[in-house]
């Protein structure tokens, strides 16, 4: 059997870490099993669906290197769920309920108060068609919700009624159904919430495993009776754990924090926040990835963390920082060419200055200073003043090359006795106006003698 998984975001706003880890678990998986990946865009709520929010999606994921093999939207969809639905009400499975959302708090209060666990009775059941016709003639639409199977004759005398499944990270999972209310599947507006819809999908594309965070576990059990309702199969099912803020909050994506659109901007690598988002939570080294296929072997469902997952942006900060070390020249030499350095130059400054890069946009700072034109700062007593003539003078001629640097300090050494922090250190505001950096070595050539000069003045 092909394995077939899908990642089911709804376009309502940016797609965050959290996010990510879902999309990334489900498509490492479907990878490793050469089958397919699908996805799905959850767009039912037409108030708060918005494209652009799928078009950033799309992007967000294939900056990434997640390249679904499918794309649908539930919005092309309606009339498979409108199908389901009549099948649903024609089984006397899905029924309307009138109640409002106070009246319905109100009941959840007074079971509240009585120590009971706020289930709905079911009270819509009771209602004679010409009680329903009355409601209706008030200006009442009623909702739907889908009549769950944890009953024998009576559906007013619920009973325990286990649904067992082996959860593909968290291992054998229950749930009792007499424990839930009858989900609302219809809105008064005739929409569809995401429960009947994405049942419909999953059996209509084939999805064979299912890979979500965990506060889906429950939705799981009455997905699972709707499967059977509709005589479909069901899928497997796996949850894992979720992402929070380092102070313990969820994340958002209507807030934006975290989002992957903010993270590409600031100019993270997109290996780091995917080694990152899939890693963390997970026994073992959090370390950076070389690609999607050195994180898909890393990726062991066994090794996930049943508790909640803290994202350390510092960790991330680390990674990153970890991986542009490692980068070769052609990995960013496009990313040079936009800082204004020559291409023919590329590679050595690159191997220069890379070192000192925490993303590639800071070799845009160390291009200023190495090929720019710039003023570095005055002496800062008589006696740097003194120590950069001397270095000026003993400059050696000709064409600046590879042994310049050496041959220059060993003479400035001689002339005055400075050696190691007091040599380097002056030597390296003259020419760059920092006291840190990369080795002044490699970065002689690509700053000139003409440049070097007139710093050095």
């Amino acid at each position: 059997m092909t394995a077939i998984l899908r990642f089911a975001p709804s376009p309502t706003g940016r797609l965050h870490i959290g996010n990510l880890r879902t999309a990334l678990f489900n498509w490492l998986f479907a990878v490793r099993e050469e089958g397919s990946f699908i996805l799905r865009f959850d767009d039912t709520d037409r108030e708060r669906s918005k494209r652009e929010f799928a078009d950033l999606i799309a992007t967000d994921l294939a900056w990434i290197g997640i390249s679904p093999h499918k794309t649908i939207r539930q919005s092309d969809r309606i009339p498979l769920y409108d199908a389901a639905a009549e099948k649903l009400k024609a089984a006397g499975l899905l029924y309307p309920c009138y109640e409002t959302p106070d009246e319905l708090d109100r009941k959840r209060k007074r079971l509240a108060a009585r120590g009971l666990p706020p289930v709905y009775g079911r009270e819509a059941l009771r209602l004679s068609h010409a009680e329903r016709a009355a409601l209706e003639a008030e200006g009442r639409r009623p909702h739907w919700r889908f009549l769950l199977p944890n009953f024998g004759a009576d559906p007013f005398a619920p009973q325990r009624t286990d649904i067992v499944f082996d959860d593909l990270i968290r291992g054998e999972t229950v749930i009792d159904l007499a424990s839930l209310s009858d989900p609302v599947l219809i809105r008064e507006d005739g929409s569809y919430l995401y429960t009947l819809p994405s049942v419909v999908d999953d059996a209509e594309t084939g999805v064979t495993h299912v890979i979500r965070g965990d506060d889906h576990v429950t939705n799981t059990a009455v997905q699972a009776a709707i499967f059977s309702a509709l005589a479909a199969s069901v899928p497997r099912f796996g949850h894992h754990n979720l992402l929070t803020t380092v102070g313990g909050e969820g994340l958002s994506k209507r807030s934006g924090a975290l989002s992957l659109e903010t993270l590409r901007e600031e100019g993270y690598e997109p290996m780091a926040v995917a080694s990152l988002a899939v890693l963390v939570g997970m026994s073992g080294s959090i370390e950076p990835m070389a690609d999607l296929g050195a994180l898909g072997a890393r990726l062991d469902f066994a090794a996930v963390s049943p508790s909640a997952s803290k994202f350390d942006p510092a960790e991330l900060d680390r990674l990153n920082r970890e991986i542009v070390h490692g980068l070769p020249c052609e990995a960013v030499r496009g990313r040079l060419a936009a800082m204004g350095g020559r291409d023919e130059d590329a590679e050595t400054f690159w191997q220069a200055v890379r070192a000192n890069c925490d993303k590639v946009a800071d070799a845009k700072g160390w291009a200023e200073i190495v090929f720019g034109d710039m003023v570095v700062p005055a002496p800062e007593d008589a006696a740097e003043a003194a120590f950069r003539a001397a270095a000026l003078r003993l400059l050696p001629d000709g064409e600046i090359g590879p042994e310049t640097f050496r041959t220059w300090t060993a003479a400035i050494k001689a002339e005055t006795g400075a050696k190691g922090k007091a040599l380097f250190l002056p030597l390296r505001r003259a020419i760059t106006g920092l006291d840190h950096g990369p080795e002044l070595g490699p970065l002689l050539p690509l700053i000139g003698r003409e440049r070097l000069l007139r710093r050095l003045i």
